[in-house]
């Protein structure tokens, strides 16, 4: 899969599309918190993510807590950001919103 690395500018652009994503302080990936009212609501989440996330062939780095899931987006192949970072952040805020 190509991958095309955002530059700084790009991001800034990008990260105000998305709803509460923190730019990384190295400027290289993009993070959220979800919480949830219950564990099995976070899990279903994290089911329904993963699925998209094998759609788009981008995989989060994420974990659970509990109620809540930390999710770290990057792509690897160019130790950047990319489109499908913002893609997969989209799809993750959606699902999200389906639940809350």
């Amino acid at each position: 899969m190509d991958y095309e690395k955002l530059d700084a500018e790009a991001a800034a652009r990008e990260l105000p599309t998305l709803d509460g994503w923190e730019l990384k302080p190295d400027g290289d990936a993009i993070f959220k918190s979800f919480t949830f009212k219950t564990f099995i609501e976070a899990f279903g989440f994290m089911t329904e993510c993963a699925m998209r996330a094998e759609k788009l062939n981008h995989h989060p780095e994420w974990s659970n807590s509990y109620s809540r899931v930390d999710v770290l987006l990057t792509t690897h192949a160019t130790k950047s950001l990319t489109q499908h970072d913002f893609k997969l952040a989209r799809a993750m805020d959606k699902a999200y919103g389906r639940r809350n």
